[in-house]
């Protein structure tokens, strides 16, 4: 019996589950969520080469002017501190106009690369410092993990798929390359650029290619991750609806003290309509505050019991009417007023009743 218990409670706490979606929500907010830092590289270089591949020219414009600014300009002026500052300025300037762009489209691609794949999201949980990160122990465990194994093995494929295809590209052009020693300079710089081009687009579409089974991969490792056990969900179930155990005494005293509170109005009814030992009404007629009786309490069985002990103790007057006990029982809760078709039975008991307190 032991060793079942054992057995129960190892089977309890194995994370099978899927997460829940609160889980889910808490995972967000602390910054984990399946992504993959290849999508965003990839996505990266492609934008760049792509914004390289119609701007070169005017890129080249750029860094030629900026090299004949220099020669011509700011080599000729005096070594002084004010002049110093004007070439310091205007080279950032036109370093601006040159990396500004691609520094730009490098940023873009990084947040739609981000966006893509987990959405809007704004933490700083994982900027916080934690201590935990510079325990040698751990540290050690994860660089020779299951999970390190699989980075090395992706990074070699990586480097592997990528470079031959960057070798490809460069084989069919090689009898370009090797005339390269017999054109001029710009035809050189012009050549090369244009090769480096479309090897970095080679390049980035086959590391785009791979990405996206590296993200299927991170999803698959972040839904294992955050798997939970039947315990686990029973937990969050009893944080978020509250311990049952705990919800059952609530309404349990919720009870206790709504029936304290009816048994207060039974002195104030004006007759008891009794079923004559399973179901006691207590009606109360005002007609300043309603336009007809009210019932004020009702019970079965032993409450019915109680009602009417109060009832006898107070002098109120009890009519046996077995039907309408049982009607206004099932259809009138405590504090509404009575449906018309309980009006000519329930006035004549009102009538026989204020001839009785009147005789009295």
């Amino acid at each position: 019996m032991k060793q079942l218990n054992l057995n129960l409670q190892f089977f309890a706490g194995e994370k099978t589950e899927k997460a829940t979606p609160k889980k889910r929500q808490e995972s967000k907010k602390k910054g984990q969520t399946a992504k993959s830092q290849d999508v965003n590289t990839a996505l990266g270089l492609l934008a760049v080469f792509g914004f390289l591949q119609f701007f070169s020219s005017q890129m080249g414009s750029i860094t030629i002017g900026t090299f004949l600014h220099a020669f011509n300009e700011y080599m000729l002026m005096d070594l002084t501190e004010a002049n110093v500052q004007i070439i310091l300025l205007g080279v950032l300037k036109e370093l601006v106009f040159l990396l500004g762009p691609i520094m730009l489209i490098a940023l873009i691609a990084g947040i739609g690369a981000n966006l893509l794949q987990v959405g809007f999201m704004f933490t700083a949980e994982p900027l916080q410092p934690k201590l935990e990160k510079l325990d040698p122990i751990k540290g050690f465990k994860r660089i020779f993990s299951i999970r390190a194994i699989v980075e090395l093995m992706k990074s070699i494929l990586k480097i592997g798929f990528v470079g031959a295809i960057t070798v490809s590209v460069l084989w069919g052009r090689f009898d370009e390359v090797l005339l390269l020693s017999h054109q001029s300079i710009a035809a050189t710089l012009k050549t090369v650029g244009s090769l480096t081009i479309q090897m970095g687009i080679a390049a980035s579409l086959a590391l785009l290619f791979l990405s996206l089974f590296d993200f299927l991969y991170q999803k698959y490792d972040f839904e294992k991750n955050i798997r939970m056990s039947k315990q686990d969900i029973k937990d969050e179930y009893k944080n978020i609806e509250g311990d049952p155990l705990i919800k059952s005494k609530i309404k349990q005293k919720q009870r206790e003290m709504a029936m304290s509170r009816m048994m207060q109005e039974v002195p104030k009814a004006d007759v008891i309509i009794t079923n004559p030992t399973h179901y006691a009404i207590a009606l109360k007629y005002d007609e300043k505050n309603a336009d007809a009786p009210i019932v004020i309490a009702k019970g079965v069985d032993f409450m019915a019991q109680k009602i009417k002990l109060i009832a006898s103790s107070h002098q109120i007057v009890m009519v046996e009417n077995r039907p309408l006990a049982r009607s206004l029982y099932d259809q009138v809760d405590i504090g509404e007023i009575i449906p018309d078709d309980f009006f000519k039975a329930v006035a004549e008991i009102l009538a026989y009743v204020y001839r009785i307190k009147h005789k009295l």
